[in-house]
């Protein structure tokens, strides 16, 4: 049984919404031309939502391998960037388990040894 759902993201299957991808109608345009775009808005307005449903859209699609998580789980680390960057790569990799990727497309086993604050932006 579907019902409108107001605290947290909301499922499709369990949730009645607007399809997300109406949401954001320009992003799949700037994805597709490699750009970055920002999605700001205030609280409880669907952007968890939005952005889960168009990872789990552009996955499908064959094209592109993208994953939906928090980069919130770094906070815990304070001050530790390096910490928080270890804390954010596992939220990727947690991500990527769940949603299924096949292994040539899923993160590496162990992250490249890098120097802490450059993790990110090693492949």
């Amino acid at each position: 049984m579907r019902y409108f759902n107001t605290a947290g993201p909301c499922v499709p299957t369990r949730h009645y919404m607007v399809p997300a991808q109406e949401r954001l109608p320009r992003a799949r345009g700037y994805i597709e031309q490699g750009q970055y775009f920002v999605v700001h808005a205030p609280r409880q307005t669907g952007k968890t939502t939005v952005l889960a449903a168009m990872a789990l859209e552009l996955t499908a699609s064959g094209r592109y391998a993208a994953l939906h998580f928090s980069c919130e789980s770094g906070e815990v680390a304070g001050e530790d960037y390096g910490q928080a960057e270890l804390l954010v790569l596992e939220a990727i990799r947690r991500s990527a388990e769940s949603a299924g990727l096949p292994d040539e497309l899923a993160p590496p086993a162990s992250w490249p040894d890098a120097v802490p604050g450059s993790r990110l932006t090693r492949g």
